[in-house]
């Protein structure tokens, strides 16, 4: 085996222009690797000469030509200077063929590294109101949670997921009330929905289930004398209902986090005090306020109002306390695109309760446009303004809505077709992943041989492109991880799966000539191997049979 082992071409080559930095007696930087977007221009490629140019102040081609001088191209087929001075790398087909060795050898130890050493990360996601069921955009931030939570376990943090429940305030207050209106029906009274209240189906619902169970103990009670009950009942019902959503969607939070536990036990009020002994509270016009301001904010920010009640941001900053006295290193918070505004607050809220702004992350996830036939869904049966995650789950399985959920980078507008995604067809892209797999799997039960070796001499130009692709995982692995994106593995497997299956059309596995069986064979081995790595990341199943 040559000199690359686990390590992975891209940490190969970072590490030998890396020397040659050093050999010019520059400070070290850290160069930037990307993959070409067309394999004219090589396997991988570098902008590290247009990086060191203002160091240098010398031209990027000039700085181009001198670190490849001093590159040892013991690996290298070519190197050549394109563009404004990117650097492109072309292994040699030795190279190549031991990494496709170490990956068929190491098996999924290839496919990843130890990135995270251990550190505490915590991912808060989907934490929809409990006043109703989940729509399309709690399960898209499902779907990132979910995946990004299994990237980074894999690569060696310390994860933990958790949902933080908003159970008080005034939405839930106006979900109690939205059930009391609806349960006056079953008392023979005709009462109008207010304006602000909740009006889909399940409203309904719930107040028929309390009627069967309570009759007419709770006729003639005003909204005062059972609210409390009216609201706990309703709100536990649909929390229930939203765990057997995400069960199902196959997610399972670490950690579920009570606003209102938050409050009985003095945490909001804690915090607010924390902050006032640290110089960050003040009061005016009766209230008190945060001086988020002091780390960025555009203004400040009312915690506690004139009336002496508290903001939703009281309580969030006391939960971000919280988060902090657990003792992680990172946190990340998934949210939907319409909390955009809120990022500076609770960024400021963080740092001065002593984190840095680095230590909080904040994904934003865009809504989604769910179309059939090309022609926009607008209602739920169930929910009556929105389309809800169980409906779309039901009709065309998790998995399907899962990879679809990560098609796209989680703050781009994603447009769903159902009836695309029901397709057994290309166009339906996670059918066309997950039958690249299990059309391996037949292939495998047909040969009934497990490779033991390959033939490079035997690989044709079209293979040496497969496998190209297959070495180019750990960075597509590693790119995911560093910047918090599980879509990039959605779109390598995406590629991959067309690769095979092109690959598939074009040639037989299977034939009377032994060696070339078993060499695709182990090509077919390695494609298997990296679909159903990749497949688990995203929480997707890889089936043996379609």
């Amino acid at each position: 085996m040559q000199e690359g082992g686990v390590m992975g071409m891209h940490k190969l080559l970072k590490n030998k222009i890396t020397e040659a930095i050093k050999k010019l007696g520059l400070s070290e930087i850290d160069p930037e690797i990307e993959i070409p977007k067309n394999e004219e221009f090589g396997d991988l490629s570098s902008p590290v000469a247009m990086e060191l140019a203002k160091q240098l102040k010398r031209p990027p081609k000039e700085i181009a030509e001198k670190l490849i001088s001093l590159i040892d191209k013991a690996l290298f087929e070519n190197i050549e200077i394109a563009g404004a001075g990117f650097i492109n790398f072309r292994f040699k087909k030795d190279f190549i063929f031991s990494e496709l060795e170490s990956l068929l050898n190491e098996g999924e130890r290839f496919l990843t590294q130890d990135i995270g050493k251990g550190k505490k990360v915590q991912i808060e996601f989907v934490s929809a109101n409990p006043t109703g069921p989940l729509h399309l955009g709690h399960g898209r931030g499902a779907a990132l949670g979910s995946a990004l939570a299994n990237i980074l376990r894999e690569a060696g943090y310390n994860v933990s997921t958790e949902y933080y429940i908003n159970d008080a305030g005034r939405q839930v207050e106006l979900l109690g009330l939205s059930v009391y209106v609806a349960l006056q029906k079953f008392f023979g009274k005709q009462m109008p929905m207010p304006e602000e209240c909740y009006k889909g189906d399940y409203i309904n619902e719930i107040a028929k289930e309390i009627y069967e169970l309570y009759g007419n103990s709770l006729k003639n009670k005003s909204f005062e004398e059972v609210g409390d009950f009216l609201i706990d009942f309703s709100y536990k019902k649909i929390l229930n209902e939203i765990k057997k959503d995400l069960e199902d969607f196959g997610i399972n939070f670490n950690n579920w986090v009570s606003e209102r536990k938050l409050y009985h036990t003095g945490e909001v009020q804690r915090a607010i005090l924390k902050l006032k002994e640290l110089g960050f509270i003040y009061e005016k016009d009766g209230a008190l306020w945060f001086r988020s301001t002091a780390f960025g904010d555009d203004k400040d920010r009312v915690v506690v109002k004139s009336d002496g009640t508290y903001t939703y941001f009281a309580s969030d900053i006391a939960y971000h306390k919280n988060k902090i006295e657990r003792g992680f290193d990172e946190l990340i918070n998934i949210w939907g695109a319409d909390h955009h505004g809120y990022i500076s607050r609770v960024k400021a809220a963080v740092q001065a309760l002593g984190m840095s702004a680095s230590q909080i992350k904040i994904l934003l996830v865009q809504m989604v446009n769910l179309l059939r036939q090309g022609k926009p869904v607008q209602m739920s049966k169930r929910a009556g303004t929105f389309v809800t995650l169980r409906e779309v789950m039901d009709e065309i399985g998790a998995d399907t809505t899962r990879f679809i959920f990560l098609t796209r980078k989680s703050d781009s507008h994603l447009e769903f077709d159902i009836e695309v995604a029901k397709k057994q067809s290309q166009e339906n892209p996670v059918y066309y992943v997950q039958y690249a797999h299990a059309r391996i799997n037949s292939i495998f039960e047909k040969a009934q041989l497990n490779p033991q070796k390959f033939y490079p001499e035997l690989f044709n130009e079209d293979e040496l492109r497969i496998i190209k692709k297959l070495l180019l995982y750990p960075m597509i692995f590693e790119l995911s991880v560093q910047m918090r994106e599980p879509h990039r593995i959605t779109f390598y497997l995406q590629e991959l799966a067309a690769l095979f299956h092109s690959y598939y059309h074009k040639y037989r596995v299977i034939s009377e000539d032994a060696k070339l069986t078993e060499t695709r064979l182990s090509l077919c081995k390695a494609v298997m191997l990296v679909l159903k790595h990749g497949l688990r990341m995203l929480g997707v199943k890889a089936p043996q049979k379609m």
